[in-house]
């Protein structure tokens, strides 16, 4: 960009009526300086080229402002040294600013420069509307009292890529590039007023800069050309700086007398009033127009509030966010400015004041609208696309349910920020048809990740991408295991192989771990203590030559041979003594045989190898045992009926139970479901009265207007009327 250095022709310096010659129209301008007396003349200078008047922008629409078409000049001038230089067309502020396809990042853009300021004593940043007093049209107002810019700091800001930002610690500009693509993109014109104060042995100084498109357009300028006034203060006055000559000085205030909303030096001095020991003053004028053929801003719908128009408003979103509060920044941020910027920091440094037309933007932080938290601990992998192998950079990612998910609302996505400015709004990742994953928002800093030039995006990175695929699949698995809380239908978990089907009971081996699932009630676990109790007896070798052994199998019992030899030491064995006791006695013979009949053991007849008696003619006999043995059968058998019943009751309850659940479930859906048509209907109903009233009340508002100014007709008709009496009366004396 080009500071205006221009020589001043005399045309252009203002004249002396009183002391200019007279010109006659039918000499030369020689004679003319000799003529007088009765000779037909004119003021001197009357015929000089007059100077270029204001000319109207061709295209008010911001995406139609760059096609225009300006001539070529062939003048390429080459740098001391005989080295050629690239020149800037004045289309590339529009081409440049087309970055901002959303218009609140460009305001973003100047609330991050006010924000860094705060190391300089920034406590505050104000935006405004003006009224332009040239035409009447509103401008964008944006202030602070940071630390403000020196002529040399000045002439860096309107230039493209210069930045000193980058290498402060905690500061988001960067690029050098954000002051000119945000407020090409709010309006065709700008100019900055700033203050700096005396600081290392220097003056204070003022400075003066207009970056007009407008003006670049109709001048037909080929080069990106920057009128600056500067200003250093002696004393208690301000004096000019004179960089070059006060012709230069003269040619840079009269381009910005003519194309600024100031038309005279007093004027724009007086903006300085706004600024006491420092600061910086920023007015945005010939803001655009959207395709309609309005101000792409919209003033009037929240006095409050600056909103734009178009389709990133949606009035159905509007009346969602007076139903659902803790939904109001995710349904009303694509629009509304004060809304965006109260969640544009992730921090605000205490003491300072962001105010949007006289009123406090409160910082929110969306944590506050979650419900279910978890916090959860992402950490990049060290070394891919250059991240720092540093173990502190990590990301926490704070997740929950927005507090209005019960009513089933489509919100959801993370809110990602870049050293406590918001890249991604909303951040929308998991994208599937249904209701996966709906009402759940997360918030996240990831400084390891670079964004964008505009602010509103990552540059695509390998990092970048393991990182949305890590987001997907915490979201997905909080979904999972939470979306039953809010009135989601809930996903299976996954079943235990050991466990028990049907609420019956299965034998399991002794060998299986303990702790295995038993059946629901006392009557089955009744049940499985009878079936695996062992029931051990000894009976004589003889008697069981021709009778099969005594086993337990599947709930019924069998007689089983074994035969075992036996020393004469080992007179017995006790088993388990939970479970039933086996005792071994030897006979003469050294043989013995055991029988599982009941928990307790009795001794059975040993018969000698030569004798025809038992030794204990009182025991009983093989049998008493079957008889006994076929009564506890039936008794089992009568036992397992029973369970079986008590079982198959409990689970035909049970299902009673849930078709019975599954009815009311479906009955207080339905329910909703009206609820939520009436509340919409209702809803539609006051809009609708709304804009009655509205129509109405402007109806009547015109009315009013109208009355008034026939009233104000009337008095004027009384007070001329009254006039012209008392000049008639005053004739009629005189005469």
């Amino acid at each position: 960009m080009k500071h205006l250095c221009t020589n001043n022709s005399e045309s252009g310096k203002p004249t002396n009526n009183s002391e200019a010659p007279l010109i006659d129209l039918d000499s030369s301008d020689d004679e003319n300086m000799k003529k007088g007396g009765d000779d037909v003349v004119l003021p001197g200078g009357f015929l000089d080229p007059l100077p270029p008047k204001y000319v109207a922008q061709k295209c008010k629409n911001f995406w139609k402002a760059g096609d225009f078409e300006q001539g070529y000049d062939g003048n390429w001038d080459t740098l001391s040294g005989g080295m050629d230089h690239v020149r800037v067309h004045p289309r590339f502020l529009h081409s440049n600013a087309t970055s901002h396809k959303w218009v609140l990042g460009a305001f973003a853009e100047l609330l991050d420069n006010s924000l860094d300021e705060v190391c300089n004593g920034a406590t505050y940043v104000n935006i405004d509307m003006l009224r332009n007093k040239k035409d009447g049209n509103k401008m964008l107002l944006i202030e602070d009292n940071g630390g403000g810019m020196d002529p040399d700091k000045m002439r860096q800001c309107m230039s493209l890529g210069y930045s000193l930002k980058s290498k402060v610690a905690d500061t988001i500009g960067q690029y050098g590039n954000g002051f000119k693509t945000s407020t090409m993109r709010l309006g065709a014109d700008v100019i900055v007023f700033s203050r700096c104060s005396a600081k290392d042995g220097k003056r204070s100084t003022q400075s003066i800069g207009l970056l007009s498109y407008t003006f670049l357009r109709s001048t037909g300028k080929e080069d990106i050309v920057v009128p600056m006034l500067d200003y250093q203060k002696d004393g208690r006055e301000w004096k000019k700086i004179i960089r070059s000559s006060h012709a230069d000085w003269n040619t840079n205030a009269d381009a910005v007398f003519q194309w600024s909303p100031f038309s005279t030096e007093a004027s724009l001095l007086k903006q300085f009033d706004h600024i006491k020991d420092q600061g910086t003053r920023i007015i945005i004028y010939n803001l655009w127009d959207d395709d309609q053929g309005q101000l792409e801003l919209d003033f009037e719908a929240d006095e409050e509030d600056i909103q734009i128009r178009g389709v990133n408003r949606d009035e159905k979103n509007i009346r969602m966010a007076n139903i659902y509060p803790n939904c109001r920044h995710y349904l009303t941020y694509k629009h509304s400015l004060r809304s965006y910027a109260s969640i544009l920091y992730l921090r605000i440094p205490p003491g300072f004041r962001m105010i949007l037309r006289g009123k406090d933007i409160q910082h929110h932080n969306i944590v506050n609208d979650m419900m279910i938290v978890n916090e959860i601990t992402y950490r990049p992998q060290p070394g891919a696309d250059k991240v720092s192998q540093d173990s502190n950079i990590v990301a926490v990612v704070t997740m929950g349910f927005v507090k209005d998910a019960r009513a089933h609302i489509d919100v959801q996505g993370y809110n990602v920020y870049h050293k406590n400015r918001l890249i991604k709004p909303f951040w929308r990742l998991w994208k599937v048809a249904g209701s996966d994953g709906r009402g759940v928002i997360g918030v996240l800093e990831a400084n390891f990740v670079e964004p964008a030039h505009d602010k509103q995006g990552f540059e695509r990175t390998i990092v970048l991408s393991r990182l949305e695929a890590r987001l997907i699949q915490m979201q997905k698995n909080y979904w999972r295991a939470h979306c039953h809380k809010i009135g989601y239908s809930g996903y299976p978990q996954p079943v235990n192989k050991n466990s028990v089907e049907d609420g019956g009971s299965r034998e399991t081996s002794s060998k299986k771990k303990k702790g295995a699932s038993t059946p629901p009630n006392d009557s089955s676990n009744k049940y499985q203590k009878l079936k695996s109790t062992p029931l051990t007896e000894n009976v004589a070798d003889d008697d069981l030559q021709t009778t099969p052994n005594l086993r337990h199998t599947n709930g019924s019992y069998h007689i089983e041979k074994s035969a075992k030899e036996c020393t004469p030491k080992d007179t017995s064995r006790s088993a388990h003594a939970a479970n039933a006791e086996a005792v071994h006695d030897c006979s003469p013979n050294g043989k013995t045989a055991q029988i599982v009949i009941g928990t307790q053991w009795r001794p059975f007849p040993v018969v000698g190898e030569n004798e025809s008696t038992p030794i204990n003619s009182g025991t009983p006999d093989l049998h008493q045992l079957m008889e006994e043995n076929r009564k506890l059968k039936e008794m089992l058998e009568k036992n397992d009926e029973d369970v079986v019943g008590d079982l198959l009751h409990n689970l035909e309850r049970q299902r009673n139970q849930r078709v019975d659940l599954e009815a009311q479930v479906e009955e207080v859906k339905e329910n909703f479901e009206n609820l939520y048509k009436v509340q919409l209907s209702m809803i539609d109903e006051f809009a609708e009265e709304r804009e009655r009233r509205e129509v109405e009340q402007a109806s009547l508002t015109n009315k009013l207007k109208d009355e008034t100014a026939k009233k104000q007709d009337l008095v004027e008709r009384v007070k001329q009327l009254e006039l012209e009496k008392m000049k008639s009366n005053e004739w009629s004396a005189i005469s």
